[in-house]
């Protein structure tokens, strides 16, 4: 065979080709309906603010550690995923801890002022040998007395069940 007819036959295929996905792709789109069902639009009653269960929490705390170094969270790790796999959220009563289980309840006590929050351990950390626990911003927040600080120290009380 000749490289002209070999060119055209080539050409020939490739037009068939290229004809052959434009009209299976027209025919995809076609097969696609559009839902019927029409959404009710309906007014969300507001709801009164319900406080955070944590600080609802009551019961026997077991001393844990005095003269505990605490930090918080940077605010980039915020809506990521914990070693727990929960979603970190910044504004809610959270900590990480190196050692101690998911879900434990520990109460936090900054030294200087008094000011207590009961914070669940989520992740893991801080990974920095001079801090054993790291608080979600809120609970920073509520107990800090000089914000721009970044670290407090703290008391830790592990509440029994």
């Amino acid at each position: 065979m000749s490289k002209k007819s070999i060119f055209i036959f080539l050409s020939i295929v490739f037009v068939a080709l290229a004809s052959s996905q434009t009209l299976i792709s027209e025919k995809q789109k076609i097969a696609v309906q559009k839902d019927t069902v029409k959404k009710n639009k309906s007014i969300v009653e507001e709801q009164e603010a319900v406080s955070d269960s944590l600080l609802l929490e009551t019961g026997k705390f077991k001393f844990y550690k005095k003269d505990a170094h605490a930090s918080y969270y940077a605010d980039k790790f915020h809506g990521r995923r914990t070693a727990s796999g929960k979603k970190y959220d910044k504004n809610s009563f959270t900590a990480a801890h190196k050692k101690l289980p998911f879900g434990t309840k520990v109460k936090i006590t900054n030294e200087k002022n008094g000011k207590s929050i009961i914070v669940e351990i989520t992740d893991r950390g801080p990974f920095v040998r001079s801090r054993e626990i790291d608080l979600s911003r809120r609970a920073y927040m509520q107990i800090a007395n000089n914000i721009s600080s970044g670290n407090v120290l703290v008391t830790m009380e592990i509440l029994q069940k």
